[in-house]
């Protein structure tokens, strides 16, 4: 296996950019998600995951940001742009299925949720520090869309991960630890439960509500706590820090 593609996103939610190399702490990829968007009015994070209100962020580049009174206007909502996470920060996120139903301008169900996780405190992560796909669970996808492809920028990983096997091979590398080049170490910890976001428009890629539509079809993953989710790549937490290139050889070390 090998690193195909790594990927920040300097602003959450917003488009991210690909990078040839780039170091990993505890507090995952330099660069990545070090801003987000705060609405101004509720005090949460805006996210995508609530596209009625924020699929707009996804056509926006996290590295040439518009200044706040720009951005406001841009998205009809009083936002700024922020560096630190405000005490107890939340997000939303819309009930997939209800936005394959009704559609991404509908007013549907969401649940709310803290920002972070297991990552770090004072960072913007939904959950994990690190997000990684393999080209298998990309192909398998695109196999089984009547697109016949997929988007792996739909997904938003930081890392693809270059795979022989055929399927949804992460979903067998929970609880166990992968080595990436000469340094990093990351420790799998659950299978990515999928939002509406890889639906939406991503910058140029339009709608596709098969990217979600597929995986509830076809990789529905028992989440503990969650119940059966579609999902589609891995979270991971970073065991030892170390500095990947592309092409770095990836392993997987034997199960305990």
């Amino acid at each position: 296996m090998i690193v195909k593609t790594i990927r920040r996103y300097p602003v959450k939610s917003l488009l991210g950019e690909d990078v040839s190399g780039v170091r990993v702490t505890e507090r995952g990829l330099d660069g990545d998600r070090v801003r987000a968007v705060l609405d101004v009015a509720t005090g949460k994070i805006a996210s995508a995951k609530n596209p009625r209100l924020w699929r707009g962020l996804l056509a926006l580049h996290g590295s040439a940001v518009p200044g706040d009174e720009e951005l406001s206007e841009l998205l009809g909502r009083e936002v700024r742009v922020v560096e630190v996470p405000p005490d107890g920060a939340e997000l939303e996120r819309s009930v997939p299925e209800e936005v394959l139903g009704k559609g991404v301008e509908a007013d549907v169900a969401f649940t709310v949720s803290q920002v972070g996780g297991i990552a770090p405190p004072g960072t913007f992560f939904d959950f994990a520090p690190v997000h990684l796909m393999t080209t298998s669970t990309l192909a398998a996808i695109g196999e089984l869309s009547p697109r016949g492809t997929v988007e792996a920028v739909r997904y938003r990983p930081n890392l693809v991960i270059g795979t022989d096997e055929p399927g949804f091979v992460e979903n067998g590398w929970v609880g166990r630890e992968l080595e990436i080049g000469d340094e990093l170490v990351l420790q799998i910890v659950i299978p990515t439960p999928r939002c509406a976001v890889p639906t939406l428009a991503h910058g140029e890629s339009p709608r596709d509500p098969d990217a979600l539509r597929t995986v509830a079809r076809h990789n529905r993953v028992d989440i503990p706590g969650l119940g059966a989710e579609p999902c589609a790549g891995v979270y991971a937490r970073v065991l030892r820090p170390g500095a990947i290139v592309t092409g770095d050889p990836v392993r997987l070390r034997p199960a305990d």
